[in-house]
């Protein structure tokens, strides 16, 4: 082969790794598939010659899975969680919005509720457990009680944090264009706020997943935390796989939707950015 033919050879070469490349940026859901493909082949192959009383495979988990879904005994813990969980994130969202919000605009509130919320975030909740369980009970209430316990905080932080970010020069034209204290505050504020409001969210997404599962392996063991104790006293490794599964996809559905309400309400960021 030529001088000339081994360039071209190599500049076709240089041109389909450049697609390549391109085309897997392009395609992220791709990458995370073969990731996912592999990491659960990998865990199959490696898996099959351990205890069973210690660890389990894949496909025997599906079997477990299918086997508790049949028996609706899967259907019946989900739907048992479910409840307070929806209760308790949608209290932690809509309650530490409005707290954030209240706190980061009044001064007062600021300086008097700061030193509160820092020592409660830093607690850690689990000591508070116990409390918490005298207070409100074993059933419902004392789960919703411990889930916004965990899951409030991040969200009143972050919103405070989104309120306090604004910059002045911001404020200062919507003033000089006559806008009302109420104008900037919507127009103005609260958008800008916003990608931090839904960090916020996304993190008391998953600390509310924590907070369920705590709250059921401490109260009235029920739900998908009941499942994890009942199959873990008893052994039963391939169930005890399978609402632990169940529990990381409703975390990743959850963050996911978390994720494409940020798209839809901070369009202004993207278009900000394809601008410059």
């Amino acid at each position: 082969m030529s001088a000339a033919e081994r360039r071209a050879a190599s500049g076709r070469r240089a041109r389909d790794n450049a697609g390549l490349v391109a085309w897997l940026r392009s395609h992220p859901n791709a990458i995370r598939g073969a990731a996912v493909a592999v990491f659960f082949a990998f865990w199959e192959c490696a898996a099959r010659d351990m205890s069973p009383l210690f660890m389990t495979y894949p496909s025997a988990i599906f079997r477990a899975a299918w086997q508790i879904t049949a028996s609706g005994e899967l259907t019946r813990a989900f739907l048992a969680s479910m409840g307070p969980f929806v209760v308790g994130l949608a209290i932690s969202i809509v309650g530490g919005i409005v707290i954030g919000i209240v706190i980061a605009q009044f001064w007062f509130l600021d300086y008097a509720l700061d030193p509160f919320i820092n020592a409660l975030y830093a607690i850690p909740r689990v000591a508070l457990v116990p409390l918490i369980i005298l207070w409100a009970g074993l059933e419902a209430r004392g789960k919703i009680t411990i889930l916004v316990s965990i899951a409030i905080f991040p969200v009143i932080i972050n919103t405070y944090a989104g309120i306090k970010d604004v910059r002045g020069s911001l404020l200062e034209i919507g003033r000089a264009y006559g806008a009302t204290e109420r104008q900037i505050f919507t127009k103005i504020v609260l958008p800008a706020a916003v990608p931090y409001i839904m960090a916020g969210v996304r993190l008391s997404v998953g600390l509310a997943i924590i907070g369920m599962i705590v709250a059921e392996f401490f109260t009235a063991i029920t739900g998908l935390g009941g499942l994890i104790v009942t199959y873990s006293n008893s052994f039963a490794t391939a169930k005890l796989f399978v609402p632990i599964i169940v529990i990381g996809l409703l975390g990743v559905g959850l963050t996911e939707l978390v994720m494409l309400v940020e798209r839809r309400l901070s369009r202004w960021r993207t278009l900000e950015r394809t601008r410059f």
